[in-house]
């Protein structure tokens, strides 16, 4: 995994999927080389219209679990397929996964338990689904994997729309 340096400011007026598929396309972009495949992602959650990115604190973290507690809210997934042939062009299939995730109502107790793991530090919208943020989760609807980070099936469609195939590439073993 090779990260890439690029700004993850929203644009003025961008609306989430097309901010996680900018941000996919121009990560795989960035890390693109002569003869390889790239993937790139951006994964944002999203409340009542509004992108709540990665806490900058804890305090910040359990703020933004109050908001979700108790309520349904979206993950979109953005994803790109970067392929560049040996003369360096770059061909990038890209799309999105969106899926719809209900929380249970959280007591200040949960949530403060909850942050002090520290399991919220890096976590878009404050939480992970594959950890102890599980609990929280009352229903997922759509792809659990775009929750927890990356979609499988829309990155298996990408990458055969980009002539890219799963099973037979060398790094996928």
């Amino acid at each position: 995994m090779q990260p890439a340096d690029i700004d993850e400011t929203p644009r003025p007026s961008e609306d989430p999927v097309a901010y996680v598929v900018r941000l996919a396309e121009e990560k795989a972009r960035a890390v693109a080389e002569p003869g390889s495949v790239v993937i790139g992602a951006d994964t944002s959650v999203v409340l009542d219209g509004e992108i709540l990115g990665k806490p900058t604190d804890r305090a910040d973290a359990a703020v933004t679990l109050r908001r979700l507690g108790g309520r349904r809210h979206a993950v979109v997934t953005g994803v790109a397929v970067a392929v560049t042939d040996d003369d360096g062009a770059v061909r990038v299939a890209s799309g999105y996964e969106e899926s719809t995730v209900e929380f249970d109502p959280l007591s200040d107790e949960m949530i403060e338990w909850y942050v002090a793991t520290g399991e919220a530090d890096d976590k878009a919208g404050s939480y992970g689904l594959q950890g102890a943020g599980g609990l929280f989760a009352d229903r997922v609807n759509g792809s659990v994997s775009n929750v927890i980070g990356l979609p499988m099936g829309r990155l298996h469609r990408l990458c055969r729309d980009a002539g890219v195939d799963l099973l037979s590439h060398p790094g996928a073993s």
